[in-house]
């Protein structure tokens, strides 16, 4: 993927991080915020306030998370969380 595509990809991912998955986290107490994607499609996410500490974080990174963003954004590889 070329830089354009890539920084597309990236646009598309952070818009639905804003409008779907944040504000459903933020009503548990909990919060993401993205962090990069790699060139090879990997998303890169930081779980943040009681996502953080869950212990079904990475339960809802990979069925909740990844899903919704691999769903509208086939592109992507995989969800990843840096700092649990």
């Amino acid at each position: 993927m070329d830089a354009q595509q890539k920084q597309d990809v990236e646009t598309r991912v952070k818009n639905i991080i804003e409008s779907r998955i944040r504000p459903a986290l933020q009503m548990d107490g909990g919060d993401i915020s993205f962090v990069e994607m790699t060139d090879e499609g990997v998303v890169k996410v930081r779980l943040h306030g009681a996502c953080g500490s869950c212990p079904r974080a990475q339960m809802t990174l990979k069925q909740g998370v990844e899903v919704a963003i691999r769903s509208e954004v086939p592109e992507v590889a995989e969800v990843a969380a840096i700092g649990f």
